[in-house]
Formats: structure tokens, sequence, C-alpha cells
């Protein structure tokens, strides 16, 4: 389906009848309501119910696709800021392999699907930009994009799996939103997000990031990563085979779990990815 029709999209899917006006922080606090799923007004006047929906049932795609071991926290890198993005087709005029990403939040504890969640992705594109710091994600004009352990210009350093100390966010230097965006789970702990496959930037293999917000927390933070073998293939094709000298892969990145591949299936013109993030929804470390 082309960007054009996303708002078509979406409509039919009663997500984003007005709630792209809400902005993320009103967002978060009606998914944070003792009540479950809020009903909130929009800027708009309409009245909302923020629950996400999906194309299909995607349920079977997430057998073996993770465990309810806790999800690995990492740094949220220096590009992260609220992008108030409340959307699922995130690619705006980015090219590249179209990618649907569908993620599934549990409780850590329990296992059971944790709905109403908010589930934030943001990655690069396919030269190794970031909206909202693009100047940054290429070196500051010039240079190569920094990598994970060589964030730019005062910027904290990247940390590993083990969480690495939390950064400040982002201060965007430009008007620029693509490939950012956020969503709600439904019943069944699930969201799912149109993009392309990310790009690579020097120091950091191929990845995607992605947070939860629970009860106005914000409960995981942590990457999704992919297969050496797709990686490779993608980029052998236009326009990520344009950006040459890649130097980092899953075997030397400093972040890289195996619990963080993402289960790859190839569907129609891309690929469909699928991962369970097991979140401490209740902030005790369990």
């Amino acid at each position: 389906m082309g960007h054009d029709h996303e708002g078509q999209r979406v409509s039919r899917r009663r997500l984003f009848a007005g709630i792209s006006s809400l902005g993320l922080g009103s967002l978060l606090a009606a998914c944070s309501s003792a009540e479950g799923t809020a009903t909130v007004t929009t800027s708009t006047g309409a009245s909302v119910t923020p629950t996400a929906t999906t194309a299909k049932d995607l349920t079977s795609l997430f057998d073996g696709a993770g465990t309810c071991k806790l999800t690995s926290t990492t740094t949220q890198g220096p590009y992260y800021f609220d992008a108030d993005k409340i959307r699922s087709d995130i690619r705006e005029d980015k090219q590249g392999v179209r990618l649907r990403v569908a993620v599934k939040v549990q409780d850590s504890e329990t296992c059971k699907p944790l709905g109403n969640a908010v589930v934030e992705i943001w990655h690069c594109d396919a030269a190794g930009l970031y909206s909202g710091a693009e100047a940054a994600s290429t070196g500051g004009g010039g240079g190569n994009p920094p990598g994970g352990g060589n964030p730019p210009t005062g910027a904290p350093p990247s940390g590993g799996p083990s969480g690495g100390g939390d950064m400040a966010d982002l201060t965007p230097t430009d008007d620029k939103r693509y490939l950012r965006g956020a969503q709600v789970t439904n019943a069944d702990g699930i969201v799912e997000f149109t993009t392309i496959w990310p790009g690579w930037y020097r120091g950091r293999t191929i990845h995607i990031h992605a947070m939860v917000h629970f009860s106005n927390q914000r409960v995981l933070t942590t990457q999704m990563m992919f297969d050496e073998k797709l990686n490779s293939a993608v980029m052998a094709k236009s326009p990520y085979s344009e950006h040459t000298g890649r130097d980092t892969f899953n075997d030397n990145d400093n972040i890289y779990d195996d619990s963080m591949l993402m289960k790859i299936t190839q569907e129609d013109d891309g690929y469909l990815g699928a991962i369970v993030f097991s979140a401490d929804s209740d902030k005790d470390g369990a």
C-alpha cells in the first residue's frame, strides 16, 4: 500500500482517528488509566479509544519468536526523542526494502500479553541517517556517522546489552521525522509497523531501536537485529548498495545479543519480522 494511503489505512483500523493530534505524552497518560483502555478527547473534539488493531491475526507469528525471559535492556543511543508520531507506517518518503515489524509485548513475570502499552521504534535510513539528527548522524557533515562507541561530540558513550547508562533525550536539530513512530498494543500485546530495512553506520551492526512505555513509565529500552545473511542480501540492493564500507557486523557489535534477533519471513515485496519483548512492567527488576 502506498504511503499516501496511510490516512485511509489507519482510519480503517480505528487507531489514528484523531490520536495523532494528541501527542505521545497525552497518549501515555490515557493508556495509564486505571480503568484500562481509556477514551480520550483529541484537539479536534473527537472521542478516541487508543487501542491498536493489526492488519490480520498475527498471534501465530510469535511461536518460537521469544521466551518469557526478561528482554535485555540496552542504551537508547544518542538519537532518541519524542517524535510525537503515533502511526503504523513510518516510511514517509524513504526508499528501501519494505519491512513489516510485528512486536508482541508480554509481562516478564506473568508471561501474559501486556495490552495498552505504547511501543516506539526508530532507526536510520538506507544511508545511515537519523531523522531529527541528520547533521549529527553524518558526523557533523563530511564525516562518517558515529558508531555505538563513538557518539557525536557532546553525546554520552553508548553501552552494551546490560544497559551502559541512560542517555539524555536528543534535542532535534532538524524537522525531519521519518522512520520514527509509536503504536499502542492490543489485547494480545501486539503492535505492527511498516518501515524499511534499516541501513548501517560506522561502529554498529544493522538494528532498530525500541522503547516500551507502560503506566506512563519507560519499562524497556532495547534493540532489534537481523540475521547477517539477510543483511547482506538487502545491502546488495539499491539504495543500500550506494553506501559502501560497512565495518561492523553482528559478531563484532558491542551491543548485539542473539536474543535481539527478529524472526524473519519473506512476504510480497519485502519481509516480515516478529519479536517478543518481555518487559518488567512494574519495574521491580524481575
